[in-house]
């Protein structure tokens, strides 16, 4: 399959900013330089489109942050400060097979095939997952979000202080439609089959593909799908990463969300992987970070909040390189999960009181503010 070059904004968060740093400038043009975890996001304002009567459910927002600037903003959902109720969307969780040909690993990567340890493949155990389901009672500290799905916990942390607490029966929550596999056949440089650890972790056997190689096929699959703007098309992966070029000097990519253009009726999707061992991205938790972005910043570059290192309101990025990669382990449906913890509003400046006890994170596991604020 030859590559087809797709040109967007792409910007990338690394765990640490002297990682960050090497890997933009000299990554690509050092053959030994080793794999970073990471996430990123992006905007293809070229593909901007809009389909009559479909839009993504959204409201917007605004606070005077600590340098007494105004910042306004963009959410999915509804606000909490207007409305009692509960927005429910559709998320179509869309199974990427990944072939890998001789001459590039010679594997097969399929989420819909590889069975776990408790014998439910990886898109039966996503779905099963607290991303899609009830049955944790989210206790934060002294406030009590909820037996709901992460997310919506996540979300009603994040305005509780002052809206929640009081719109008790406010919910953004994420209904899982499984469709029809996809497959990208890897036959060309832009991908291969490689061996390697981050830090201390295990060793892993991953797939690797260009994200501009990637995002092309995931374009062509919305199409296909018939993806509208009022959808959330979900790709997920099983074992693989992403890499910004190509090669595992340029790894590792766990997961992004992306806009085709501004709000309100731009199409948005997210994708993420389900790695298969205590590592970057393990089950879940590369998919409650991209989820989490998306519930924030949904038409990413939209949002400008004033951070030096986070201008975007993408709230797992200030926390994955925490222990763990930011993640935190919840048992639902006999699995243990592991969920990345993420940032409320109080981090971008906004007043703290906003959020559940005035904590800036889900875990209470950040204490400052960002950057410039």
């Amino acid at each position: 399959m030859n590559k087809r070059s797709v040109t967007f904004t792409l910007i990338t968060a690394l765990l640490l900013a002297c990682a960050s740093l090497a890997f933009t400038q000299d990554a690509e043009n050092d053959p030994f330089a080793p794999p970073v975890p990471r996430f990123t996001a992006v905007q293809h304002p070229e593909l901007a489109t809009s389909v009559p009567g479909k839009q993504l459910v959204q409201w917007n927002g605004s606070f005077v942050d600590l340098t007494h600037v105004k910042r306004t903003f963009t959410m999915a959902g509804t606000d909490p400060s207007k409305t009692n109720t509960t927005t429910t969307f559709t998320v179509w969780v869309i199974p990427i097979k990944f072939v890998y040909n001789a001459s590039h690993g010679n594997m097969t990567f399929d989420p819909n095939k590889h069975k776990l340890s408790n014998g439910r493949t990886v898109t039966q155990n996503t779905i099963k997952s607290p991303l899609f389901n009830a049955g944790i009672d989210f206790k934060q500290g002294a406030t009590d979000l909820g037996n709901t799905e992460y997310i919506d916990a996540f979300q009603r942390g994040t305005w509780w202080g002052k809206n929640v607490k009081k719109n008790t029966n406010y919910h953004v929550l994420l209904k899982a439609v499984v469709k029809p596999e996809q497959t990208i056949n890897c036959t060309d440089a832009s991908c291969q089959v490689d061996t390697f650890h981050f830090g201390n972790d295990p060793n892993i056997t991953a797939g690797l593909a260009d994200i501009n190689y990637y995002d092309s096929q995931v374009q062509s699959f919305m199409t296909k799908l018939g993806a509208t703007p009022d959808i959330v098309p979900l790709f997920i992966w099983y074992d693989i990463y992403l890499t910004q070029g190509i090669g595992l000097n340029n790894c590792c990519i766990g997961g992004y969300h992306g806009t085709n253009g501004p709000p309100p009726a731009s199409q948005t999707y997210t994708n993420a992987a389900y790695v298969d061992v205590k590592t970057f991205s393990q089950d879940v938790s590369a998919m409650s970070h991209e989820l989490g972005e998306w519930m924030d910043n949904p038409f990413f570059g939209t949002n400008t909040v004033g951070c030096q290192d986070n201008s975007q309101l993408e709230v797992g990025d200030p926390l994955e390189g925490n222990p763990n990669y930011g993640a935190f382990p919840y048992k639902l449906n006999g699995f243990t999960y592991n969920l990345q913890s993420l940032v409320w509003i109080g981090y971008f400046g906004a007043p703290r009181t906003d959020s559940a006890n005035k904590w800036l994170s889900f875990q209470n596991d950040e204490k400052n503010v960002c950057p410039g604020q």
